[in-house]
């Protein structure tokens, strides 16, 4: 389990210290009455000053869809995330995301990037901020990848989408992709935020061929 310092205000006034507490939990561990689609990838529990959550992702894989003629073949991938806050014992769904590919004849990607996943609290308020982060597209080619980061604090989401850099050509070197924008939600969030994000970001950036 992390434990995260925070600063929290008491009801008399007083400065305190609390903590935001982090750990990884298997799928055995998820409450019964929550319902979710595809293979759970990763799961957390963790406890805020709102009180106690469960979030997870998951994955279906690239999958063959029904094919439209007997000459087509199409494929597809989902990704999923649901945060849920334990209220007396009951889990109740906070948030969901939903991305997926579809009806695709070519090369399909929907993953989440490993080691994104994660619960921080970047701006010490007590509350707790889930990121997420993956990877979307259905191509032929070496074009970019879509790639997204997905945040969520309090309910409210922040979002930066831009595509992966590939390599085009070697002689010249060049590259493709890379850009990315911050929704408003971002773009007027602490800025610690934004440069967590762009850290992310970069980190990723590079898209690796095997």
């Amino acid at each position: 389990m992390r434990l995260f310092s925070l600063l929290a205000i008491t009801l008399t006034g007083q400065i305190a210290f609390a903590q935001l507490k982090m750990s990884k939990i298997p799928v055995a561990a998820i409450p019964l009455p929550i319902h979710y689609n595809a293979k759970i990838k990763d799961a957390f529990k963790y406890t805020d000053a709102e009180g106690e959550h469960i979030a997870f992702i998951t994955e279906t894989g690239v999958v063959q869809l029904k094919a439209a003629t007997d000459e087509d073949e199409f494929k597809g991938g989902d990704l999923y995330a649901y945060s849920y806050k334990m209220n007396n014992g009951q889990p109740v769904l906070s948030w969901q995301v939903h991305d997926f590919v579809k009806d695709c004849q070519f090369d399909v990607v929907a993953n989440y990037l490993p080691d994104t996943f994660t619960v921080t609290d970047l701006n010490n308020d007590g509350k707790a901020e889930v990121w997420l982060m993956y990877r979307t597209t259905c191509r032929s080619d070496v074009s970019p990848a879509s790639m997204k980061i997905i945040m969520y604090q309090s309910g409210k989401k922040y979002a930066m989408r831009g595509t992966v850099k590939t390599l085009v050509s070697t002689k010249p070197l060049h590259y493709d992709g890379g850009k990315y924008t911050f929704d408003e939600s971002f773009k007027t969030s602490d800025a610690v935020f934004r440069k967590y994000a762009e850290d992310l970001w970069k980190k990723n950036l590079l898209e690796k061929w095997n």
